[in-house]
């Protein structure tokens, strides 16, 4: 069902907050259609990758070491490597080599993570006339012009363990994936804190016009209220009288939220229907695993970077997180669809059902996360979980859509806020960052007035 919305739309803190009563199975609103102009190019570069020796797996399978040599390429400040099965798992050592953007310098080799665990569910509408990819996470490598890979098979996980020193074969179909993430908002024409209205797109409408009662169309953020505020919106969202004497609601006040307009994102990437769950009953925290090297001023950039590869490389609907957390604090808008609403996302393979992604750009198994970040955790989902009454501090039930820890169909018991490992057998959130998400719950639930 989608709703018209001619023009902007300015509402008062009373009215900012509203939820919808009953939340949409399949589509939201759609968009003016407004001639557009708007575009922030991007691009990605996919290379196959060759064999590095003649020694190949047992069977004649794809060789052990695959990769490609020292290459002039276009721009580009993001990696990873994508194969054809998302089922089958990369065991092994991915690194790669790059060169800064207009120089002969070249960086040392640098690991990429090659989970394969923030995926969409099996069986959804993630998949429904997409190809999936197996995938990397994503590396962040600032501006660069040349670069080197090479991926070396491993063993499975524990089969040293066992004594088994034999390689698994590399997945079938690997390629390099080099994104370039265009330029910045706000660099061709409109300032970045204005509302962009004459010159959206469909697609840029539509994603902006779900968030119409928080910000006008267009806008590149949505402002913070107060815990006044975000409560008096809840009650009249739920029908009642601000003035009344009744409980108030266990909110955190809504946090400041930049955009996908406010980063930049190129809305004819993903697919045009937003998809939507019941309820949000809990988060998972991820880390990005892009790493550190980056300036809170180039999040932007990140984000974008990360959209694309999981659009264009991963085969998925839009970026799997829904929302995003920078190493200063910035709280991002991710998946399209709302920021109040239930949105499906792609962050949690088994639990994207009913919950919410929120990933903190960076790798945190051995860096310490800041606390800038920690507390952004604390703020939204003291407000994102406060919209759907669950108690940062408490448990709920989940029902797994299938992954390496629950079979699918088992329903499980788990924190309300959860890092990613404790619903998948994984590194993530990364072992520092997870073991500040004791801190996370105790802030939220203080922020809730619990």
């Amino acid at each position: 069902m989608r709703g018209f919305l001619a023009s902007a739309v300015g509402v008062s803190c009373a009215a900012a907050l509203a939820l919808p009563l009953t939340l949409p199975t399949t589509t939201a609103a759609a968009a003016p259609t407004t001639p557009t102009q708007e575009s922030i190019p991007g691009s990605t570069q996919s290379l196959p990758l060759a064999p590095l020796t003649a020694d190949r797996s047992a069977g004649g399978g794809a060789a052990r070491q695959q990769g490609l040599p020292q290459r002039d390429v276009r721009p580009f400040s993001l990696v990873g490597v994508v194969w054809n099965d998302p089922s089958v798992a990369l065991h092994g050592q991915v690194q790669v080599r790059t060169r800064a953007t207009g120089t002969t310098t070249w960086s040392a080799w640098q690991d990429v993570e090659t989970h394969n665990d923030d995926a969409p569910d099996p069986g959804t509408a993630e998949a429904a006339g997409r190809t999936l990819r197996g995938a990397t996470a994503p590396l962040w490598v600032g501006d660069s012009d040349g670069v080197e890979v090479r991926v070396q098979a491993g063993g499975a996980p524990h089969a040293s363990d066992r004594g088994d020193t034999t390689a698994e074969p590399l997945p079938e179909g690997l390629r390099l994936e080099l994104v370039d993430p265009g330029d910045e908002p706000g660099a061709q024409g409109a300032p970045a804190d204005a509302p962009r209205t004459g010159a959206l797109s469909a697609e840029t409408a539509a994603a902006s016009a779900v968030n119409a009662e928080l910000a006008p169309l267009g806008a590149t953020e949505i402002p913070a209220l107060t815990k006044q505020q975000t409560e008096d919106a809840l009650i009249s969202a739920r029908g009642g009288d601000t003035e009344g004497a009744q409980a108030r609601p266990y909110i955190g006040p809504r946090p400041r939220i930049v955009t996908r307009k406010g980063w930049g994102a190129d809305e004819t990437l993903r697919e045009s229907q937003f998809l939507y769950t019941k309820s949000v009953k809990a988060a998972f925290v991820h880390h990005s695993a892009s790493g550190n090297n980056y300036r809170c001023s180039q999040a932007p950039s990140v984000i974008r970077s990360i959209y694309r590869y999981h659009v264009k490389s991963s085969g998925w609907r839009d970026i799997g997180y829904n929302f995003l957390v920078d190493k200063c604090g910035t709280i991002y808008e991710g998946r399209a669809g709302g920021v109040t609403k239930a949105v499906m996302g792609a962050h949690t393979l088994g639990f994207n059902t009913n919950t919410m992604g929120i990933a903190v750009l960076g790798s945190f198994g051995s860096s310490n996360p800041p606390a800038t970040a920690v507390k952004a955790i604390s703020q939204l989902t003291a407000w994102k979980l406060g919209l759907y009454g669950a108690n940062p501090k408490g448990s709920t039930y989940l029902t797994s859509g299938g992954g390496n820890l629950y079979s699918k169909g088992k329903n499980v018991r788990l924190k309300v806020i959860s890092g990613h490992r404790d619903g998948f057998a994984t590194e993530c959130p990364g072992r520092r960052l997870y073991n500040q998400l004791g801190t996370a719950r105790t802030t939220s639930a203080q922020l809730q007035g619990r």
